[in-house]
């Protein structure tokens, strides 16, 4: 009879899948109600760990200024390897990163690339390891490392679902950045209307002081605002809180 054939190899699969699937429901839900981040990025590497061959996992992503940083590990001896490779700049999960594709060492016994790594992952009783980028297309904004205590690595399904539960992580965190810039953009433009607003007030205001037109006043709080080195917005707020601290401003000449 052949493996396909073997019926309790067939029910170990579905159960396998049926496993998966539900893992990526559970991660889904974690998106829609609201998402946090480092919750989400531990979840995943529990999942990692519980579903794949992997004894232990962790997740270095990027900041806004496009540096590493470890966001998520599922042990204490995962966090330090991880934080060894950003000090030394190299190891696994350094390689998926600045290449997009997977680093791999099935028997870090007998790795030559990443020296310092290998000999601490070792002797933190890890003999393999798989790093998995997390991309979306071209952009690459971190990679997620499995750790093995055995040698040969994951399977090709693993893998496979390693990259899947990392293009995951990579869409989520990338929808909450856009999220956010948004939000902040928003709040930019929002504050610019206000501050156009009370300008706007305030040189009706001090037209009528000076004896001048709005023009001729909007120059006159512009020319202060340089002078004071005080934001023009600030300058309208206090012209219309006809504060002592513009009276050079508003007196009538």
């Amino acid at each position: 009879m052949s493996e396909q054939d073997n019926p309790f190899i067939k029910q170990v699969v579905t159960v396998l899948d049926r496993r998966v699937a539900n893992a990526f429901v559970e991660l889904a839900d974690t998106l829609v109600s609201g998402f946090d981040t480092m919750d989400f990025l531990h979840s995943l590497t529990q999942r990692c760990v519980e579903l794949l061959e992997a004894t232990a996992v962790g997740i270095l992503a990027v900041d806004q200024y496009g540096t590493l940083n470890l966001l998520a590990a599922s042990s204490e001896q995962v966090r330090l390897l991880e934080l060894l490779q950003l000090q030394n700049e190299h190891g696994p999960c350094l390689d998926a990163f600045h290449t997009g594709a997977p680093a791999v060492s099935a028997d870090l016994d007998t790795e030559t690339r990443w020296p310092r790594f290998t000999e601490a992952a070792i002797a933190q009783g890890f003999h393999s390891v798989q790093a998995v980028p997390m991309r979306l297309r071209h952009q690459v904004i971190g990679a997620m490392n499995l750790f093995m205590t055995k040698p040969g690595g994951l399977t090709e399904e693993s893998v496979a679902v390693a990259q899947s539960f990392a293009d995951v992580a990579t869409i989520s965190i990338i929808q909450v950045r856009a999220l956010r810039e948004s939000e902040l953009l928003a709040e930019q433009l929002q504050s610019a209307l206000n501050s156009r607003i009370v300008i706007e007030q305030a040189k009706g205001m001090l037209a009528v002081q000076r004896g001048t037109n709005p023009s001729g006043a909007f120059e006159l709080m512009r020319e202060y605002s340089r002078q004071t080195r005080t934001p023009l917005s600030t300058v309208a707020q206090l012209v219309i809180q006809r504060s002592s601290e513009v009276a050079a401003l508003t007196a009538r000449r």
